[in-house]
């Protein structure tokens, strides 16, 4: 078991946007105290975003990378080391187990853990053989599966369920989204935005099952049949479950660091132990969970600051969550919930602009669909702060 003997570094747990944007834009301040990223995986560096888009734009797995390892190892002055997993944080003594069998001193550490994807319990002898697509490795298993393949299922009428339907259909495969609530983007969109844009993406030749669940999946003879609640079977070749993402908070929680829904943090993003701090989509900022791009972004420039010794509070301004459906096009922003108002909608052939104002008649959200994105330029500059 070694240990390093020189100056601690700063340790990132994590590869994907959080971890390696908080190195890019530490390296802006600093470019001399040791950096050691530590990914389970290969570590090039990907954009997951475009993972829900690369079929319509015939992009392998071998595709997405933007940088190999070895690049990102010089360009950040940093030693990766991929293929490793934590397995053991000791906050008391600044120490990380690895499987490897390696323990490593750190100066600061950085959580950038992620999410996984929430596992689908259903009834039936499927469980095993139904995909579910968070990383490159998962997008490989699930591009080959679909290879020589017509009709294809989606569990889950989300973000991800939705974009991964218009990918495929544009892809030429037969889809059918299921979905528990009674409108795809629920979470994101008022009723008529979202019925707008079930409509619109029905067109395209997507098939809906809504406010309806899998009561069972079963495979037999190469095909996967599913029952759902309603009593409706339905007959396909691929089964994606698109059900949600569940922070990654195991290791943390096993070492005393406080977690919620998912790692909790102050507007520094520091957690409850000193020197360890968390962002991206295991981390929940001064209350608010946030799992979109966007927040992560700042939540990297102000974290730099702070491991270059600054110590920086994260704001949000008001940000949109831009959905990824080019056969109808979606951008939203999600009123706070602590917020009381009514939605004001109006609907023409063309599209869909719901603003959401509070009782003093001042916007707090929005949602455009199809060419009312157009106004989403001007109506951001409306928005209040998220995070001040």
């Amino acid at each position: 078991m070694s240990l390093l003997a020189s100056k601690d570094p700063i340790i990132i747990i994590g590869s994907g946007l959080a971890g390696y944007n908080v190195a890019r834009e530490f390296r802006k301040l600093n470019s001399d105290t040791a950096l050691v990223i530590i990914a389970d995986d290969a570590a090039d560096f990907y954009s997951k975003p475009m993972l829900s888009n690369a079929l319509a734009k015939s992009k392998t797995a071998q595709d997405l990378p933007i940088a190999d390892v070895k690049k990102m190892a010089d360009d950040l002055n940093a030693k990766i080391l991929n293929h490793t997993r934590v397995e053991k944080i000791e906050p008391e003594n600044h120490v990380i187990y690895t499987n490897k069998n390696e323990s490593l001193k750190y100066s600061q550490l950085v959580l950038a853990l992620g999410a996984a994807a929430t596992i689908l319990s259903v009834a039936g002898n499927a469980s095993d053989k139904i995909y579910s697509v968070n990383d490159l490795k998962s997008y490989a298993a699930f591009r080959d599966a679909i290879r020589d393949k017509k009709k294809i299922a989606i569990i889950g009428a989300g973000l991800i369920g939705c974009e991964f339907a218009n990918d495929l259909i544009l892809s030429d495969y037969e889809v059918s989204v299921i979905g528990s609530a009674h409108q795809p983007l629920n979470r994101l969109l008022p009723e008529q935005a979202a019925n707008y844009l079930k409509e619109a993406l029905a067109n395209t030749g997507i098939n809906w099952h809504l406010g309806d669940k899998p009561k069972q999946v079963n495979f037999n003879n190469s095909v996967f049949n599913i029952n759902l609640e309603s009593g409706t079977c339905l007959e396909v070749d691929v089964v994606l479950s698109a059900i949600g993402l569940r922070p990654n908070i195991k290791i943390a929680q096993e070492a005393g660091i406080e977690v919620n829904k998912a790692i909790v943090v102050n507007q520094s993003l520091q957690t409850n132990c000193k020197d360890i701090f968390a962002l991206g989509d295991c981390a929940e900022v001064a209350g608010l969970f946030l799992p979109f791009v966007m927040p992560l972004m700042n939540a990297a420039r102000a974290l730099a600051k702070s491991l270059d010794g600054e110590l920086t509070e994260v704001t949000y301004p008001a940000m949109p969550v831009l959905v990824k459906t080019p056969s109808c096009s979606v951008v939203a922003v999600v009123p706070a919930t602590k917020v009381k108002g009514e939605w004001q909608v109006k609907q023409d052939e063309d599209g869909i602009d719901a603003r959401f104002v509070d009782q003093d008649n001042r916007l707090q959200g929005f949602a455009l669909v199809g060419k009312a994105v157009e106004a989403k330029a001007a109506l951001m500059q409306e928005l209040p702060v998220v995070l001040a």
